[in-house]
Protein backbone atom coordinates (compact mmCIF):
# COMPACT_ATOMS: atom_id res chain seq x y z
CA UNK A 1 0.00 0.00 0.00
CA UNK A 2 1.11 3.56 -0.71
CA UNK A 3 1.03 6.34 1.87
CA UNK A 4 1.11 10.12 1.34
CA UNK A 5 2.41 11.97 4.42
CA UNK A 6 1.80 15.71 4.68
CA UNK A 7 4.94 17.09 6.32
CA UNK A 8 4.73 19.81 8.95
CA UNK A 9 6.53 22.77 7.38
CA UNK A 10 7.08 26.06 9.22
CA UNK A 11 7.81 28.67 6.59
CA UNK A 12 10.59 27.03 4.62
CA UNK A 13 11.81 24.72 7.40
CA UNK A 14 10.73 21.16 8.13
CA UNK A 15 9.31 20.52 11.61
CA UNK A 16 11.47 17.42 11.92
CA UNK A 17 10.11 16.10 15.22
CA UNK A 18 6.43 16.03 14.21
CA UNK A 19 7.17 14.76 10.71
CA UNK A 20 9.60 12.03 11.82
CA UNK A 21 7.21 10.69 14.47
CA UNK A 22 4.36 10.60 11.95
CA UNK A 23 6.67 8.78 9.56
CA UNK A 24 7.14 6.00 12.13
CA UNK A 25 3.38 5.40 12.10
CA UNK A 26 3.11 5.77 8.33
CA UNK A 27 5.80 3.15 7.67
CA UNK A 28 3.52 0.55 9.30
CA UNK A 29 1.06 1.13 6.43
CA UNK A 30 3.27 0.90 3.34
CA UNK A 31 5.70 2.85 1.15
CA UNK A 32 5.76 6.47 2.25
CA UNK A 33 5.88 9.55 0.04
CA UNK A 34 6.29 12.83 1.91
CA UNK A 35 4.61 15.98 0.61
CA UNK A 36 6.15 19.33 1.52
CA UNK A 37 3.83 22.19 0.57
CA UNK A 38 5.01 25.74 1.23
CA UNK A 39 6.58 28.76 -0.40
CA UNK A 40 10.27 27.99 -0.74
CA UNK A 41 9.99 24.42 0.55
CA UNK A 42 13.10 23.02 -1.14
CA UNK A 43 15.09 23.05 2.11
CA UNK A 44 12.28 21.27 3.95
CA UNK A 45 12.05 18.70 1.15
CA UNK A 46 15.79 17.99 1.32
CA UNK A 47 15.53 17.50 5.09
CA UNK A 48 12.55 15.16 4.65
CA UNK A 49 14.48 13.12 2.06
CA UNK A 50 17.09 12.29 4.71
CA UNK A 51 14.57 10.61 7.02
CA UNK A 52 14.83 6.84 7.18
CA UNK A 53 12.12 4.95 5.33
CA UNK A 54 10.99 7.61 2.85
CA UNK A 55 10.49 6.39 -0.71
CA UNK A 56 10.03 9.79 -2.37
CA UNK A 57 9.54 13.45 -1.49
CA UNK A 58 7.21 15.79 -3.37
CA UNK A 59 7.90 19.52 -3.11
CA UNK A 60 4.98 21.81 -3.92
CA UNK A 61 6.64 25.21 -3.96
CA UNK A 62 4.01 27.90 -4.47
CA UNK A 63 2.98 31.12 -2.76
CA UNK A 64 -0.54 29.72 -2.24
CA UNK A 65 0.87 27.21 0.26
CA UNK A 66 3.03 29.68 2.12
CA UNK A 67 0.81 30.75 5.02
CA UNK A 68 -0.92 27.60 6.27
CA UNK A 69 -4.15 28.25 4.39
CA UNK A 70 -6.03 24.96 4.57
CA UNK A 71 -8.09 25.13 1.38
CA UNK A 72 -5.26 25.29 -1.21
CA UNK A 73 -3.32 22.51 0.55
CA UNK A 74 -6.43 20.33 0.77
CA UNK A 75 -7.06 20.73 -2.97
CA UNK A 76 -3.42 19.84 -3.68
CA UNK A 77 -3.66 16.65 -1.61
CA UNK A 78 -6.90 15.62 -3.31
CA UNK A 79 -5.26 16.11 -6.71
CA UNK A 80 -2.47 13.73 -5.64
CA UNK A 81 -4.69 11.28 -3.75
CA UNK A 82 -5.36 8.89 -6.63
CA UNK A 83 -2.00 7.16 -6.18
CA UNK A 84 -2.34 6.56 -2.44
CA UNK A 85 -4.33 4.30 -0.10
CA UNK A 86 -3.57 6.29 3.07
CA UNK A 87 -3.16 10.04 3.58
CA UNK A 88 -1.62 10.91 6.94
CA UNK A 89 -0.40 13.98 8.80
CA UNK A 90 0.71 14.84 12.34
CA UNK A 91 -2.11 15.94 14.65
CA UNK A 92 -0.94 19.56 14.74
CA UNK A 93 -3.02 22.72 14.54
CA UNK A 94 -2.13 23.13 10.86
CA UNK A 95 -2.89 19.56 9.79
CA UNK A 96 -6.09 19.42 11.86
CA UNK A 97 -7.27 22.30 9.69
CA UNK A 98 -6.35 20.53 6.45
CA UNK A 99 -7.22 16.85 6.88
CA UNK A 100 -10.99 17.13 7.58
CA UNK A 101 -11.26 19.16 4.36
CA UNK A 102 -9.36 16.45 2.48
CA UNK A 103 -11.69 13.78 3.87
CA UNK A 104 -14.78 15.79 2.94
CA UNK A 105 -13.56 16.35 -0.61
CA UNK A 106 -12.82 12.61 -0.96
CA UNK A 107 -16.15 11.71 0.71
CA UNK A 108 -14.49 9.52 3.35
CA UNK A 109 -14.22 9.66 7.13
CA UNK A 110 -11.26 11.23 8.92
CA UNK A 111 -9.75 9.28 11.81
CA UNK A 112 -8.04 11.72 14.17
CA UNK A 113 -5.29 11.39 16.76
CA UNK A 114 -4.42 7.77 16.11
CA UNK A 115 -2.08 6.34 18.73
CA UNK A 116 -1.66 2.87 17.27
CA UNK A 117 -1.81 1.00 13.96
CA UNK A 118 -3.41 -2.46 14.11
CA UNK A 119 -3.46 -3.01 10.34
CA UNK A 120 -4.12 -1.03 7.17
CA UNK A 121 -7.82 -0.62 8.02
CA UNK A 122 -7.78 -0.60 11.82
CA UNK A 123 -6.43 2.03 14.17
CA UNK A 124 -6.40 2.92 17.87
CA UNK A 125 -7.15 6.38 19.22
CA UNK A 126 -7.65 7.80 22.74
CA UNK A 127 -11.12 8.91 23.86
CA UNK A 128 -12.60 10.29 27.11
CA UNK A 129 -9.49 12.41 27.80
CA UNK A 130 -7.29 9.37 27.32
CA UNK A 131 -9.15 7.16 29.80
CA UNK A 132 -10.09 4.65 27.11
CA UNK A 133 -8.65 3.51 23.79
CA UNK A 134 -11.07 3.21 20.89
CA UNK A 135 -10.36 0.76 18.05
CA UNK A 136 -11.69 2.03 14.73
CA UNK A 137 -11.97 -0.01 11.52
CA UNK A 138 -12.63 1.87 8.29
CA UNK A 139 -13.98 0.35 5.07
CA UNK A 140 -13.30 3.53 3.07
CA UNK A 141 -11.22 3.09 -0.04
CA UNK A 142 -8.84 5.79 1.17
CA UNK A 143 -7.93 6.34 4.80
CA UNK A 144 -7.40 9.91 5.99
CA UNK A 145 -5.56 9.99 9.34
CA UNK A 146 -3.94 12.36 11.80
CA UNK A 147 -1.30 10.88 14.09
CA UNK A 148 -0.82 11.69 17.78
CA UNK A 149 2.94 12.09 17.62
CA UNK A 150 3.55 11.73 21.36
CA UNK A 151 2.94 7.97 21.14
CA UNK A 152 5.49 7.27 18.40
CA UNK A 153 9.29 7.50 18.39
CA UNK A 154 10.87 9.69 15.75
CA UNK A 155 12.24 7.99 12.66
CA UNK A 156 15.98 8.39 12.34
CA UNK A 157 18.00 9.86 9.52
CA UNK A 158 20.00 7.97 6.91
CA UNK A 159 17.57 8.08 4.00
CA UNK A 160 18.35 9.37 0.52
CA UNK A 161 14.96 9.67 -1.17
CA UNK A 162 14.54 11.43 -4.49
CA UNK A 163 12.94 14.88 -4.41
CA UNK A 164 10.45 15.71 -7.16
CA UNK A 165 8.52 18.90 -7.90
CA UNK A 166 4.76 18.66 -7.43
CA UNK A 167 2.82 21.07 -9.65
CA UNK A 168 0.51 23.46 -7.85
CA UNK A 169 -3.22 23.22 -8.42
CA UNK A 170 -5.62 26.12 -8.89
CA UNK A 171 -6.16 28.12 -5.72
CA UNK A 172 -9.87 27.90 -4.76
CA UNK A 173 -9.66 31.43 -3.37
CA UNK A 174 -11.85 30.65 -0.36
CA UNK A 175 -9.55 32.43 2.07
CA UNK A 176 -6.62 34.80 1.91
CA UNK A 177 -3.63 35.53 4.11
CA UNK A 178 -3.63 38.88 5.88
CA UNK A 179 -0.75 38.74 8.36
CA UNK A 180 1.08 36.46 10.78
CA UNK A 181 1.65 37.44 14.40
CA UNK A 182 4.38 35.18 15.75
CA UNK A 183 5.42 35.16 19.39
CA UNK A 184 9.22 35.29 19.60
CA UNK A 185 10.88 33.14 22.25
CA UNK A 186 14.35 31.84 23.02
CA UNK A 187 12.82 28.81 24.72
CA UNK A 188 12.20 25.48 22.96
CA UNK A 189 8.86 24.92 21.23
CA UNK A 190 6.42 23.40 23.72
CA UNK A 191 5.34 20.31 21.79
CA UNK A 192 8.89 19.22 20.88
CA UNK A 193 10.84 20.26 24.00
CA UNK A 194 12.77 17.64 25.94
CA UNK A 195 11.91 19.32 29.26
CA UNK A 196 8.69 21.15 30.13
CA UNK A 197 7.99 23.10 33.34
CA UNK A 198 4.29 23.84 33.84
CA UNK A 199 2.52 25.99 36.40
CA UNK A 200 -1.04 25.76 37.61
CA UNK A 201 -3.61 27.71 39.59
CA UNK A 202 -1.49 27.22 42.73
CA UNK A 203 1.11 29.68 41.38
CA UNK A 204 -1.37 32.38 42.34
CA UNK A 205 -0.74 35.28 39.97
CA UNK A 206 0.78 36.38 36.69
CA UNK A 207 3.69 38.02 38.57
CA UNK A 208 4.44 34.82 40.50
CA UNK A 209 4.38 32.81 37.25
CA UNK A 210 7.80 34.37 36.59
CA UNK A 211 9.08 31.79 39.08
CA UNK A 212 8.01 29.01 36.70
CA UNK A 213 9.73 30.76 33.81
CA UNK A 214 12.94 31.19 35.83
CA UNK A 215 13.03 27.47 36.64
CA UNK A 216 12.38 26.63 32.99
CA UNK A 217 15.20 28.90 31.84
CA UNK A 218 17.60 27.24 34.31
CA UNK A 219 16.76 23.87 32.74
CA UNK A 220 16.62 25.04 29.11
CA UNK A 221 12.97 23.99 29.16
CA UNK A 222 9.72 25.07 27.56
CA UNK A 223 7.03 26.66 29.74
CA UNK A 224 3.55 25.17 30.01
CA UNK A 225 0.44 25.93 32.01
CA UNK A 226 -2.77 24.29 33.09
CA UNK A 227 -6.09 25.55 31.78
CA UNK A 228 -6.85 26.99 35.22
CA UNK A 229 -3.68 29.10 35.05
CA UNK A 230 -4.47 30.26 31.51
CA UNK A 231 -8.10 31.08 32.34
CA UNK A 232 -6.91 33.05 35.38
CA UNK A 233 -4.63 35.14 33.17
CA UNK A 234 -1.36 33.85 34.61
CA UNK A 235 -0.08 32.55 31.25
CA UNK A 236 -0.89 32.96 27.52
CA UNK A 237 -3.14 30.53 25.66
CA UNK A 238 -0.33 28.99 23.62
CA UNK A 239 1.27 27.64 26.81
CA UNK A 240 -1.77 25.56 27.72
CA UNK A 241 -1.19 21.82 28.12
CA UNK A 242 -4.16 19.46 28.25
CA UNK A 243 -7.21 18.12 26.49
CA UNK A 244 -8.11 21.56 25.09
CA UNK A 245 -4.48 22.67 24.79
CA UNK A 246 -1.29 21.05 23.55
CA UNK A 247 -0.31 17.42 24.00
CA UNK A 248 3.30 16.96 25.11
CA UNK A 249 5.50 13.98 25.93
CA UNK A 250 8.93 15.31 26.98
CA UNK A 251 11.68 13.36 28.68
CA UNK A 252 10.97 15.38 31.86
CA UNK A 253 7.73 17.12 32.84
CA UNK A 254 7.69 19.23 36.01
CA UNK A 255 4.21 20.16 37.25
CA UNK A 256 4.22 22.99 39.78
CA UNK A 257 1.04 23.93 41.65
CA UNK A 258 -1.07 21.75 39.34
CA UNK A 259 -3.74 19.61 40.98
CA UNK A 260 -3.91 17.16 38.08
CA UNK A 261 -7.45 17.32 36.69
CA UNK A 262 -8.07 14.62 34.09
CA UNK A 263 -8.19 17.25 31.32
CA UNK A 264 -4.62 18.28 32.13
CA UNK A 265 -3.37 14.71 32.49
CA UNK A 266 -4.65 13.95 28.98
CA UNK A 267 -2.06 16.38 27.62
CA UNK A 268 1.04 15.21 29.51
CA UNK A 269 0.68 11.72 30.98
CA UNK A 270 2.83 10.16 28.21
CA UNK A 271 5.85 12.13 29.48
CA UNK A 272 8.79 9.86 30.28
CA UNK A 273 9.40 11.21 33.81
CA UNK A 274 6.84 13.30 35.69
CA UNK A 275 7.78 15.38 38.74
CA UNK A 276 5.03 17.06 40.77
CA UNK A 277 5.34 19.81 43.39
CA UNK A 278 2.13 20.51 45.31
CA UNK A 279 1.32 21.27 48.92
CA UNK A 280 -1.83 19.10 48.79
CA UNK A 281 -0.73 15.52 49.34
CA UNK A 282 -4.11 14.31 48.01
CA UNK A 283 -3.69 16.08 44.65
CA UNK A 284 -4.47 13.70 41.74
CA UNK A 285 -1.21 14.69 40.02
CA UNK A 286 0.67 12.46 42.46
CA UNK A 287 -1.11 9.40 41.05
CA UNK A 288 0.75 9.76 37.74
CA UNK A 289 3.98 11.35 39.04
CA UNK A 290 7.22 9.37 39.14
CA UNK A 291 8.51 11.78 41.78
CA UNK A 292 6.31 13.86 44.08
CA UNK A 293 7.25 16.61 46.51
CA UNK A 294 4.62 17.71 49.02
CA UNK A 295 5.73 21.27 49.68
CA UNK A 296 4.83 24.91 49.23
CA UNK A 297 5.99 25.79 45.72
CA UNK A 298 7.19 29.20 46.95
CA UNK A 299 9.70 27.39 49.19
CA UNK A 300 10.54 24.47 46.91
CA UNK A 301 10.98 26.19 43.53
CA UNK A 302 13.41 28.94 44.71
CA UNK A 303 15.42 26.24 46.52
CA UNK A 304 15.50 24.15 43.34
CA UNK A 305 16.58 27.16 41.28
CA UNK A 306 19.39 27.90 43.76
CA UNK A 307 20.52 24.27 43.68
CA UNK A 308 20.61 24.28 39.90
Amino acid sequence: MAVLLLAEVNGSELAVDATAKTLTAAKMLGDVTILCASAGCSGAAEAAAKLDGVSKVLCADDAAYGHDLAEPVADLIVALAGDYDHIVAPATASAKNVMPRVAALLDVMVITDISGVVDGDTFERPIYAGNAIQTVKSTDGKKVLTVRTTTFDAAGEGGSAAVEAAPAVANPGLSEWVEDKVAESDRPELTSAGIVVSGGRGVGSEDDFALIEKLADKLGAAVGASRAAVDSGYAPNDWQVGQTGKVVAPELYIAVGISGAIQHLAGMKDSKIIVAINKDEEAPIFQVADYGLVADLFDAVPALIDAL
